[in-house]
C-alpha cells in the first residue's frame, strides 16, 4: 500500500508501514487496548529517560525525596494523560488529526507543531546518551580516550539504528519493544546488582546545593521535570498506537491500559536512574559516572544498554515525529516525513552538545513543552467530552486530502476560541515556569511556586468554555 495526503492505493506487500495519518480501516484494526502497554515499558526503558532521576539527584534532593517526587509527579500527569489514548482510538488517526475536532481541521497543526517539539526533544535526548555511553563504554574497554570524532560515530550508529526502525513502522515497533521489555529490565538488574555495593538507602542529598533554593520548591521543581513532564511528552502519541486497536474495545479499557504503560513505563526507569547517580554520581553527566562507575564486568551490558535502551525509544518517537510531519505536509509520504524528521533531530544534537549546560537546557525545554503540551491536552479532552466522545472521521481528513468543508471547517478550518485558548493557557503556563534559571512573572508572584502545569490546564479549558458559551462565531 501507499499514501499521500489521506489517500490508500493497493500496490504489493512492503515490509515498510506505509499508513501515514489518514483513517485506519476497520479491517487494520485487530491490536488489544493492552498492546499499548510493551510498547511504552520497552521504549522508555533508555537513557535518556533515566536521566531525568539524575537530574533529581542534581537538584539536590536525598533518595527518598526523589523517589517521592518522581512517582507524585508521574502518577498524577498519568492519571490525567492517559485519556488522551482516546482520541486516536476513537478518530482511527493519530492525536494530532483527531484533535481537528475540536480545533478545526487546520487547528490541529497545533498539535503537530508541539508533538514534533516534544519527540525532538526526547529523540535529541536519546542520540546523546545513547551515543554517549556507547563511545564511553568503548573508550574505557579499549583503554581509550572519548574524542570528538568517537562521539560522531556513536550518535551516528544510533540515529541510523532508530531511523531503520522507525521507517518500518507500527508493526515491526511493537514487535521491537516487546524484546526491548525483558532484554533492558534484565540489563538493569544486573546494574543493581553491579552498583549496590556503592548504593546508600540513607543517601542525604545537598540541602545547601538545592536548585531553588529551598526543599519544597526543588521538590516541586522535580515532580514537574522528573515526574509529570514525562507522562505529558506522550499526549500526541499515544493515538499513534491505539488508532489501531479494535473500535469494539471499551474506553475504560484503553485509559486503564494507558495509565498502566505511562505510569509504570516511566517511574521504573526514572527511578533506576535516580538510583545510578547515588551510586555513582558525576555531577556533569550521568552517562560519566554510570561507565565510571560500573565495574568491568558490566561494560558490555551497558553497551547493549546504550544501544538496544536508544532503539525503542528513539525510534518511537521518530515514528511519531514522521507522523506529525506526515500531518504537517500532507503532500510528503510518511517514509520521507520520517526521514525528513531524522535528519532534522541528529543536526540538533551536533549542533548542540558542546553549547548547554546540561541541567538547565533539560529543565527549561522539559516546562516549556510541558506547558504547551498541558495546555493543549486539557483543551482537547474538554471538547472531546463535550462532543460526547465521538467524532465523524472523513471529516477529520479533509485537510489532508487538500479539501475544504466538514462539520470541523469552523472558520478557514480554525476552531478560532480553542486555538485562543490554548495560546492564553501555554502563555500563562510558561509565565508560571520556576526553574534554574528562570522565574515566571506568576511564579514569582506566588513566591516561586511553579504552576507551570496548574495554569495551562485551568486557564486553557475555563477560557475554551467561556468563549464557546459567546454568541460569536468561531
Amino acid at each position: 500500500m501507499e499514501e499521500s495526503g489521506g489517500s490508500i492505493s493497493t500496490m504489493s506487500q512492503s515490509p515498510v508501514e506505509s499508513f501515514g495519518v489518514f483513517t485506519i480501516p476497520e479491517s487494520k484494526r485487530t491490536a488489544k487496548a493492552t498492546s499499548i502497554i510493551p510498547v511504552f515499558l520497552g521504549s522508555n526503558m533508555a537513557l535518556s529517560v533515566m536521566v531525568f532521576g539524575w537530574l533529581s539527584i542534581l537538584y539536590g534532593l536525598s533518595w527518598w525525596q526523589s523517589v517521592s517526587a518522581i512517582l507524585v509527579g508521574t502518577i498524577v500527569a498519568a492519571l490525567f494523560v492517559s485519556s488522551s489514548a482516546l482520541l486516536g482510538w476513537t478518530g482511527a488517526t493519530n492525536n494530532s488529526v483527531a484533535s481537528g475536532a475540536i480545533f478545526g481541521v487546520r487547528g490541529r497543526l497545533i498539535a503537530s507543531f508541539v508533538g514534533l517539539l516534544l519527540c525532538i526533544q526526547y529523540v535529541a535526548l536519546t542520540i546523546w546518551t545513547g551515543g554517549e555511553i556507547i563511545t564511553s563504554g568503548w573508550a574505557r574497554l579499549s583503554s581509550g580516550k572519548v574524542t570528538d570524532a568517537l562521539l560522531v560515530f556513536g550518535y551516528l550508529a544510533i540515529a541510523t539504528a532508530t531511523v531503520a526502525f522507525a521507517i518500518l513502522g507500527y508493526r515491526y515497533l511493537v514487535k521491537l519493544n516487546n524484546f526491548i521489555v525483558y532484554a533492558m529490565y534484565a540489563l538493569a538488574i544486573l546494574s543493581i546488582f553491579a552498583l549496590s555495593g556503592s548504593f546508600d538507602f540513607n543517601y542525604a542529598g545537598a540541602p545547601d546545593m538545592y536548585a531553588l533554593g529551598a526543599f519544597w520548591p526543588t521538590w516541586f521543581l522535580a515532580v514537574l521535570t522528573c515526574g509529570a513532564a514525562g507522562p505529558v511528552s506522550l499526549v500526541t502519541q499515544t493515538g499513534d498506537w491505539t488508532r489501531y486497536v479494535t473500535s469494539a474495545t471499551s474506553k475504560m479499557a484503553i485509559v486503564r491500559s494507558s495509565f498502566i504503560a505511562m505510569s509504570v513505563g516511566l517511574a521504573v526507569p526514572t527511578l533506576f536512574g535516580a538510583f545510578v547517580a547515588v551510586a555513582a554520581f558525576d555531577e556533569e553527566s550521568f552517562v560519566a559516572g554510570y561507565v565510571a562507575g560500573a565495574p568491568s564486568w558490566l561494560l558490555i551490558p551497558l553497551l547493549l544498554i546504550g544501544f538496544i535502551g536508544s532503539l525503542g525509544q528513539g525510534s518511537v518517537n521518530l515514528y511519531s515525529m514522521g507522523l506529525d510531519m506526515d500531518a504537517i505536509l500532507p503532500r510528503l509520504t510518511r517514509l520521507q516525513s520520517t526521514l525528513l524528521v531524522s535528519a532534522i533531530a541528529t543536526a540538533l544534537v551536533f549542533l548542540g552538545k558542546f553549547v548547554y549546560d546540561a541541567e538547565a537546557a533539560v529543565t527549561n525545554a522539559c516546562l516549556f513543552l510541558t506547558a504547551l503540551g498541558t495546555a493543549w491536552i486539557a483543551i482537547a479532552l474538554s471538547g472531546y467530552i463535550r462532543m460526547g466522545g465521538t467524532f465523524h472521521k472523513e471529516d477529520l481528513q479533509v485537510f489532508n486530502q487538500r479539501r475544504n468543508g466538514g462539520i470541523y471547517w469552523y472558520q478557514g478550518g480554525w476552531n478560532i476560541k480553542a486555538t485562543i485558548a490554548w495560546l492564553v493557557g501555554s502563555i500563562c503556563g510558561v509565565m508560571g515556569i520556576s526553574s534554574v534559571d528562570y522565574t515566571g512573572p506568576i511564579a514569582n508572584a506566588l513566591g516561586g511556586v511553579d504552576v507551570s502545569v496548574v495554569a495551562p490546564a485551568v486557564v486553557g479549558v475555563l477560557l475554551y468554555w467561556l468563549l464557546d458559551r459567546s454568541p460569536v462565531r468561531a
